[in-house]
């Protein structure tokens, strides 16, 4: 978790949750290995990777005759990276804006029975719903922790965790499901950061967008597990102890 978005974070939470800066960076920490763990799965490693035992001769050496001209082909490339991210993130988050319109409008006349008109935040909630019964969340909290972790993976954990800091703040959730919910939301596990990773590479290695592209849902269902795996983490050693949420 980038340092920036974690301090937004503690600022939606910290008055219900105090000690969640450290938890934070705890769930960053334990994401680590769950995230080499879930790409396992999902890509196992099959061939001899061609860096064991040594670095492969690069091919082409962009080494620069001198300071001025490595800090003028740095800046360039950081332009390459910066327009890259912005033009792939505009294009899935408009896209993704184009199926919740879809949905909203096949939607409408059922709108009245289904509370609502749906999306794909609402669609995957129910989908994630599953998932936080797995997760230990307490069958009071489950719609609400699926639709948490649903909406992530489209609006980013920035509309989550807000949410869930005024859920805290009413009461709606128990001690237990804030401190799950705490960890696993605490990720780039969504679509726009999917489209940040497919536009930096792409800019910096173009000739491997295909592979880049091939790979990105894999990585986004890796992203998902290893957080997913970390809340889980997070519950099993919860058994309501005093203090560990700081109130």
């Amino acid at each position: 978790m980038a340092s920036t978005t974690l301090a937004i974070y503690v600022i939606f939470l910290r008055d219900v949750f105090p000690q969640i800066a450290g938890h934070l960076l705890s769930a960053s920490v334990l994401s680590i290995p769950t995230a080499v763990l879930a790409s396992k799965l999902i890509l196992p490693e099959t061939e001899v990777p061609e860096t064991l035992g040594a670095v492969p001769p690069v091919a082409n050496d962009r080494r620069q005759p001198n300071f001025m001209a490595a800090l003028t082909a740095g800046a360039l490339d950081g332009l390459k990276v910066a327009a890259g991210i912005t033009v792939v993130l505009i294009a899935v988050l408009g896209l993704v804006g184009l199926v919740d319109a879809g949905l909203a409008k096949l939607s409408s006349p059922l709108a009245a029975d289904l509370g609502g008109p749906l999306s794909l935040g609402r669609v995957l909630g129910w989908v994630f719903t599953p998932l936080a019964w797995l997760l230990g969340i307490e069958g009071a909290d489950l719609a609400a922790a699926g639709r948490l972790l649903g909406q992530r993976l489209v609006l980013t954990e920035v509309v989550s965790y807000q949410e869930l800091g005024v859920m805290a703040a009413a009461g709606d959730v128990s001690p237990r499901t804030l401190l799950v919910l705490s960890y696993a939301l605490c990720g780039f596990a969504h679509i726009g950061g999917m489209s940040i990773a497919i536009g930096g590479f792409s800019a910096l290695a173009p000739t491997r967008l295909g592979d880049l592209t091939k790979l990105a849902f894999r990585a986004l269902a890796a992203a998902t597990l290893a957080t997913l795996a970390t809340g889980a983490l997070a519950g099993a050693f919860y058994h309501g102890q005093a203090g560990l949420l700081g109130l």
